[in-house]
């Protein structure tokens, strides 16, 4: 049993970190008025009759701090990546000059930095739910054995480790969003 319960705490923790990474991956998405390639990673371009992601068909960098720079390896594919970058809904007009694209990131309002933190916050309330949903999961595998002949006090002492588990993954939680409001709210 007491191997049986380390395992179930072991799973819980990867199950509550990889919360914390899908977390780290929605707010690398939330742009803060600062050009980033990762803007572009849920861009897909309907390519030789297939969608395909956007950073397969062109070399995307950085030129400066508000300017992404894409070149498609074939030069054909450039008014398709541009309509997919208008589809994608971005909020960014991108500029073809025959050779290369270049989005230009705004910079942004104060009413959309406010917004950008609600949906920053939104994505860490959807996290903490995925990791009391684990931490239910955990409780009610500990309850289990108890009433299968698990030691009570034993059992007491796993729930703390649950719980303590929880609030550490809470923390995380609370620190990922305080750097990203942080970093939105930068002017």
């Amino acid at each position: 049993m007491e191997k049986y319960l380390s395992d179930i705490l072991e799973e819980g923790k990867m199950q509550m970190e990889e919360s914390i990474e899908h977390l780290n991956n929605e707010l690398s998405h939330i742009r803060a008025g600062k050009a980033s390639p990762e803007m572009l990673s849920e861009i897909y371009v309907e390519a030789y009759g297939a969608k395909t992601a956007l950073n397969h068909l062109a070399n995307v960098s950085l030129v400066d701090s508000r300017t992404i720079a894409i070149q498609p390896w074939d030069k054909s594919q450039l008014k398709l990546i541009e309509h997919a970058i208008f589809a994608s809904n971005i909020g960014i007009t991108p500029m073809n000059d025959g050779e290369f694209i270049r989005l230009t990131v705004p910079p942004l309002t104060e009413d959309r930095r406010k917004q950008l933190v609600k949906i920053a916050k939104q994505y860490g309330e959807d996290s903490k739910v995925s990791i009391r949903s684990t931490r239910h999961k955990m409780l009610e595998a500990i309850k289990k054995e108890v009433k299968d002949g698990y030691p009570e006090d034993s059992g007491k002492r796993r729930e703390k480790e649950v719980d303590d588990l929880t609030k550490e993954y809470y923390k995380k939680v609370e620190n990922l969003l305080d750097k990203k409001e942080k970093d939105i709210m930068t002017v």
